[in-house]
């Protein structure tokens, strides 16, 4: 269509194929790998559940990656601790719209001969290097959910220059994996789905896209003077930029606080931000995925498909204690995805003020 052919020229791919979301898009993309059962996908720890649904239904084995010291993403160490002989792929999470360093988690994969594909869902035309997030690996995933930085209704695709994958993804994404066969009719040869986005999605996101760059652009310029503000604070940190993250494209903008500098923790802080007018302000520990799927841990526990399957084990583990960092983290972490490119420098240091008045109220 004519989305998919304009998103794949913007982003300079050969391939775009368009879902009705980012959760969508990821589950066809683990189908499409076509790995087995049992097999490891190393998977950012950090995130949403729309992440590893799709993986976890083909069959696989999350592995959770922690993040690295004082960040909320991973990084090559980190993703290397996590790799076997039994690991297929890594899921690379881009969460908040920073942008993780993939020249270094590339040459892990390369060294190890695994897939790399990218959760970008928060960081459309992020930039990383020159190059935009998604482009950076085998294959990325986007979401054009309303409340993302290029919202529709409910949207998202899958970003490749693989043609054998974006024809293997078509296949089981949009047609159901049937075939037709001559004086018989359509035959399926394997399971599949129809995940295809509507044709009013795709207009909106075809006059989104005219837009959306400028919009990136000052999402970038307003977190950076928002971050520089936020970091004046005593006990409140901006989360760090890496220099190789060009343009930030920000879906949601946060902080961390220093829990010994105040006599609260970061539930309450955020909930006295929120109420002093940063609105959606909160804590976010669901976001600590390992942490969020006591289902898992029962599978592998009991050793229930596909933790039945060699050489799976029953010793996987899935709660905070796997993840420290991440866990560390997001104890102090408060964030809101009321952030957009309507910001203006005003608007930063409105909410610089009010994150200081709550940190100058709570400080020991």
């Amino acid at each position: 269509g004519r989305f998919e052919a304009a998103f794949a020229e913007a982003h300079g791919v050969a391939h775009c194929i368009a879902t009705p979301g980012c959760t969508p898009a990821l589950a066809v993309l683990a189908a499409a790998f076509n790995f087995e059962p049992g097999d490891e996908i190393v998977v950012s720890s950090v995130s949403d559940y729309g992440t590893v649904q799709g993986l976890i239904s083909a069959g696989y084995i999350p592995v959770f990656a922690d993040a690295a010291p004082g960040t909320i993403n991973v990084n090559a160490e980190t993703i290397e601790a996590c790799i076997s002989e039994h690991t297929r792929a890594i899921l690379v999470v881009h969460l908040t719209g920073l942008i993780c360093d993939m020249d270094a988690i590339n040459e892990v994969a390369a060294r190890h001969g695994l897939v790399v594909y990218e959760d970008a869902c928060q960081a459309v035309f992020g930039r990383y290097k020159g190059r935009y997030a998604g482009t950076l690996s085998t294959a990325g995933a986007f979401s054009f959910d309303a409340e993302k930085t290029m919202g529709s209704d409910v949207g998202g695709c899958i970003l490749t220059n693989d043609d054998a994958l974006a024809e293997r993804a078509r296949f089981v994404g949009q047609s159901r994996g049937g075939e037709m066969v001559e004086h018989f009719g359509r035959v399926h040869t394997v399971n599949g789905f129809a995940h295809r986005m509507t044709q009013s999605t795709a207009a909106i996101c075809l006059a989104q896209l005219e837009i959306i760059r400028p919009q990136v652009e000052k999402r970038d310029r307003m977190i950076r003077l928002l971050s520089a503000l936020l970091d004046e604070i005593p006990g409140v940190s901006a989360l760090p930029i890496p220099p190789e993250t060009e343009v930030y494209s920000c879906w949601m903008a946060g902080f961390t606080i220093d829990l010994e500098q105040f006599r609260c923790d970061a539930e309450e802080f955020g909930a006295q931000v929120a109420a002093a007018g940063i609105l959606g302000a909160s804590q976010a520990r669901y976001y600590l995925l390992p942490a969020a799927l006591p289902y898992l841990t029962e599978a592998a526990e009991r050793q229930r498909f596909p933790y039945s399957q060699p050489p799976a084990s029953h010793t996987y583990r899935y709660d905070a204690t796997c993840c420290p960092n991440a866990h560390e983290l997001l104890e102090r972490f408060i964030r809101w995805s009321t952030f957009c490119d309507k910001y203006e420098p005003h608007h930063c240091e409105q909410v610089a003020a009010i994150v200081r008045h709550v940190a100058d109220e709570y400080r020991r």
